[in-house]
């Protein structure tokens, strides 16, 4: 699976540890970034991530701040794009499974890399169980966004 990462200076920690474990599970990375902990700003990294996904370069999504919280109001501000903070293996499960999230979000105050890791397994392996009022609500979303899902 193609999997597009990025992360500003608050997250560039946990982003590391979660590329090297996609990487180590045979995913391919499209890494936007940053690099470093210089100071940069979170609305860049969610963006790129989640045109990524949008226009097909990547199959799904991993973008990390601080909290999770500002760069997924990023990624969410792109037309198509669904990303969900996530700080359990329940809500990386729900996401995909009732949600459709195509971008998961994570905050790197908040997750260890090992929890990072594990719960990017769990989205990356769930599949959207779409039917009935899954799919009722995910196209009312596609309704309030002007898109098509």
């Amino acid at each position: 699976m193609k999997i597009s990462i990025g992360a500003d200076h608050g997250g560039f920690g946990l982003k590391e540890a979660v590329k090297q474990s996609l990487l180590a599970e045979g995913h391919e990375v499209i890494d936007h970034g940053t690099n470093s902990t210089e100071s940069v700003d979170y609305p860049d990294y969610g963006e790129a991530v989640a045109w990524d996904v949008v226009n097909g370069v990547a199959d799904r999504g991993v973008a990390i701040c601080t909290t999770g919280i500002g760069i997924s109001m990023a990624v969410n501000k792109v037309r198509g794009a669904r990303g969900a903070v996530c700080h359990n293996e329940d809500a990386a499960e729900f996401c995909r499974r009732h949600n459709k999230a195509n971008v998961i979000c994570f905050g790197q105050k908040y997750d260890t890399p090992y929890m990072a890791a594990k719960m990017t397994k769990i989205f990356l392996e769930t599949e959207f169980e779409g039917g009935g009022r899954h799919d009722r609500r995910i196209n009312k979303i596609a309704k309030i966004e002007g898109t098509s899902d």
